[in-house]
């Protein structure tokens, strides 16, 4: 009995498209199936390289150089927070340079002069609507931290020249022991300017006035004496008095006023 067997037909494989004659293996490659309209309409069109805009990448150093720019413009608004900004971000470094001078000069100078520094300094940034403030200028490769150390190196120098001018007008320590029973030439020469003034005013009152001064100024007399001797009542001695008095500090006034 014969039994018959039916082939079934081999599952077909399929075969990578070969290469045309000629072609370099290593850069061909199979061509791809063509887009249909659908897909060339919904993908977007991707911008090429050179059309793309190319955006410059922002360096650490221009930032914060900008951030210095704007910092010296907000002082230069009197902005409250920009000057305790500037204090908290730079005091330091301004403290480190006059320290640093000032260590070089410890026989004329310590380290109580490191405020007077510092305050002489703030007072330069302010001073001629900040013009030192306004001369700092980025482009020019200055750190604003370097600006300011300049500036601070600057005044503890001028602080200590004004340091050696001054000692050569110190005062002897002997002198405070020097006394004199005479009249200082200052005093002399007060004195001379009071009497001409006094003189001066005096013209100007009556002659029973100048009298009546002479007795109870001049001469420290009573009013009982002053009255004996220019024949008035006591009463009138008083009166004269605030009379007199009232004049005379209204002359002295005016002579002040045209000196």
């Amino acid at each position: 009995m014969s039994v018959a067997y039916s082939a079934s037909p081999a599952p077909s494989r399929q075969l990578p498209p070969v290469a045309p004659s000629g072609a370099s293996l290593t850069r061909w490659s199979p061509p791809l199936p063509p887009r249909t309209v659908a897909e060339r309409v919904s993908r977007p069109a991707q911008p090429s390289a050179s059309t793309a805009p190319v955006t410059p990448p922002t360096t650490p150093a221009a930032s914060a150089t900008e951030t210095e720019r704007e910092l010296v413009a907000r002082l230069l608004a009197d902005e409250p927070a920009a000057w305790r900004e500037f204090d908290a971000k730079y005091s330091r470094v301004v403290l480190g340079c006059i320290h640093r001078i000032l260590s070089r000069f410890t026989r004329v100078a310590g380290s109580h002069d490191v405020d007077e520094i510092y305050a002489r300094f703030c007072l330069q940034l302010l001073a001629n609507d900040k013009r030192k403030l306004r001369a700092f200028d980025p482009e020019r490769g200055n750190k604003l931290s370097s600006w300011l150390g300049l500036l601070a190196s600057h005044a503890a120098y001028d602080y200590l020249r004004t340091l050696r001018r001054d000692a050569a007008l110190e005062p002897l320590p002997e002198i405070e022991r020097l006394s004199s029973s005479e009249a200082s030439p200052y005093e002399l020469s007060l004195l001379h300017e009071r009497a001409r003034i006094a003189a001066k005013i005096m013209s100007q009152l009556s002659e029973r006035d100048r009298e009546f001064v002479q007795l109870y100024f001049g001469e420290g007399l009573e009013p009982e004496e002053v009255a004996t001797e220019m024949g008035i009542s006591v009463k009138t001695v008083y009166s004269k008095k605030h009379k007199i008095t009232a004049r005379l500090e209204g002359l002295l006034l005016d002579a002040r006023r045209a000196a």
